[in-house]
């Protein structure tokens, strides 16, 4: 869903990365908009992916990728076994939960970026198949790509709120502000 973006401040790199990275963020959060753990724990289609699920998803995924940009140990780091888990609320989990999660990954993304001393310093790629060897990428590629990512995410989950309830993107949008749609 298509929402303006504030302009940052000539100049602000930094401000209209974190900006468009929280609108981003917005969409997936308005699409749990009024939902209980039950809806937001819902399969309506043949897909794994449920609201919650993507909500703590993206939430674990922020953290990894702040993780190694700050090369510290990501104390929420899964394995092959503990993967599926991250798309899913699990036992006493609550949409409520991985929100207030999500929020503090989000404001310690932000601090972080507003501190590095330049959006070019690097920070190594993990060893896996599918990144470069010995590669490492840049405090605006983390950016760029945590857009993407949750872009990615948002997207799904509109087509996932609409199968359970029928609300669209621009219902939500209005829903968020107060405001009625139609």
């Amino acid at each position: 869903m298509v929402t303006h973006v504030n302009a940052e401040a000539h100049g602000d790199e930094r401000g209209a990365l974190i900006a468009f990275v929280d609108a981003q963020r917005g969409g997936l959060r308005r699409a749990v908009l009024g939902l209980s753990d039950e809806q937001a724990s819902a399969r309506p289609s043949a897909s794994e992916l449920t609201l919650g699920g993507l909500v703590k998803h993206v939430a674990e995924t922020e953290l990894n990728w702040l993780r190694m940009a700050q090369q510290k140990p990501n104390e929420r780091q899964r394995t092959q076994e503990t993967w599926g888990d991250s798309f899913r609320l699990v036992e006493d989990e609550t949409l409520a939960d991985a929100l207030a999660f999500w929020e503090e990954v989000a404001a310690e993304t932000e601090e972080f970026i507003r501190a590095v001393p330049s959006l070019d310093d690097t920070f190594p790629l993990p060893e896996a198949p599918w990144f470069p060897s010995d590669g490492a990428v840049s405090m605006r590629w983390l950016m760029l790509h945590l857009i993407e990512e949750i872009g990615r995410h948002a997207g799904h989950a509109d087509i996932i709120r609409e199968s359970l309830d029928g609300k669209t993107a621009f219902e939500l949008v209005a829903l968020a502000s107060g405001e009625s749609w139609g």
